[in-house]
């Protein structure tokens, strides 16, 4: 694939990688791009680089438009080796006069590839450089998702290039958000968010504020994965706006497990119990749903039910490993309940509880247990906690 032009003397030349499934922990079904522009003017500048493997075809890319060498300046606006991994063989090829990056970024350059002297230059906010015809200005986004992460923005076409911040996992022979199915769109930068971004969702509610207070225009969005927002920024803008201010859905998900199909009925049980309330409904065995699918589904979900039988005086390992994950990217404002089957000693309420309540689930009931196969009053007992969670559910919308 040529590079791809999304504004006047600026070009799309990353790599696509069709094959990638797995991005640490996080499943990748549709792969994903390693997005990196070049931006044609007095001084030739480079806007991130690529995962090491992908070097060839970003620099195939950077050949149609320009002899590499000629580049004056490579920015680095995060230091993860999927943007950076490239980054040694470029400054080789290209030697460039500076390599901007922030504060943070600078440290992280010199930790990652012990190069101390390379020609840094400290992107500083409110700080602009001219490029000739265009001017780049600089917003840090600490932690969003790593220390070093800045936005570069080019003022006179308006265009923000976000970084990690906006984009998705998603391989595809189209550069622009206006040649995808917008389905796609929304369920591959949902699951974006919930599984890289939900842990810093009071940093993306801060910067939100923080641009619009400043009054950035914003006409087009070139993040480093997935498709350039074009024609539709604010879809992701007004997303990322929600979903920083935590706000949930009237829906419950119940995420579980089962060995021998007691903790299954119960689930089924506590389903009807939602139903009977109106609420909407998804149940998801952790058997057949990669932790990062259900993850997604947990961004939006006002209620979390959680069912596991109890193993070894714990949790099955699917189970065990989801909280784990989850408990890590701290969602918030949800409902919760717990429910499980056990044969002689039956901790997984109590621990699938306990989980809850460190991250500040609102608990609704003790939980359920059931020893062995559940019975019809305890299966009862199921149909009325999802009652109750889909009536507190009711009350707080």
């Amino acid at each position: 694939m040529k590079p791809t032009k999304i504004a006047e003397n600026i070009y799309w030349v990353g790599a696509i990688d069709w094959d990638i499934r797995d991005f640490h922990g996080y499943s990748t079904y549709r792969g994903t791009t390693y997005n990196a522009y070049l931006i044609m003017d007095e001084k030739i500048t480079l806007i991130d680089t690529v995962k090491s493997s992908m070097k060839a075809e970003l620099i195939a890319r950077i050949r149609e438009i320009v002899d590499p060498a000629e580049i004056d300046y490579i920015v680095v606006n995060h230091v993860e080796m999927d943007h950076s991994g490239a980054l040694p063989d470029m400054i080789e090829l290209i030697k460039p006069e500076k390599i901007i990056c922030s504060t943070m970024g600078q440290k992280a350059l010199v930790q990652h590839f012990h190069r101390p002297d390379w020609p840094y230059e400290i992107a500083e906010p409110g700080k602009d450089i001219s490029l000739g015809a265009k001017t780049l200005s600089f917003l840090e986004t600490r932690m969003l998702h790593w220390p070093d992460s800045m936005f570069t923005y080019v003022k006179e076409d308006k265009l923000l290039f976000s970084s990690d911040a906006f984009g998705m996992h998603l391989a595809s022979s189209e550069r622009f958000d206006d040649q995808v199915d917008p389905a796609i769109l929304r369920e591959e930068l949902t699951k974006y968010y919930a599984n890289i971004l939900t842990l810093y969702s009071p940093l993306v509610k801060k910067l939100i504020a923080k641009v619009q207070e400043i009054g950035l225009e914003i006409n087009m969005i070139a993040p480093d994965h997935g498709v350039i927002w074009r024609t539709n920024p604010m879809m992701a803008i007004e997303a990322y706006d929600r979903w920083s201010r935590n706000e949930s859905q009237n829906n419950a998900l119940i995420i579980y497990d089962t060995m021998w199909h007691s903790t299954e009925k119960m689930a089924k049980e506590v389903s009807l119990g939602l139903q009977d309330e109106g609420v909407s409904v998804k149940m998801l065995n952790l058997r057949y749903n990669h932790r990062s699918d259900v993850m997604r589904e947990v961004l939006d979900a006002g209620a979390i039910i959680l069912g596991c039988p109890t193993l070894n005086n714990g949790l099955l390992p699917r189970m065990a490993g989801f909280l784990m994950y989850m408990r890590g990217l701290r969602p918030t404002n949800k409902i919760g309940a717990a429910f499980g089957s056990y044969g002689w000693s039956g901790e997984s309420v109590k621990l699938l509880n306990e989980t809850m309540t460190e991250m500040k689930f609102d608990l609704i009931d003790e939980g359920i247990r059931a020893k062995y196969v559940p019975e019809v009053g305890e299966l009862a007992a199921c149909v009325e906690l999802g009652r109750k969670v889909g009536q507190a559910l009711k009350a707080k919308s």
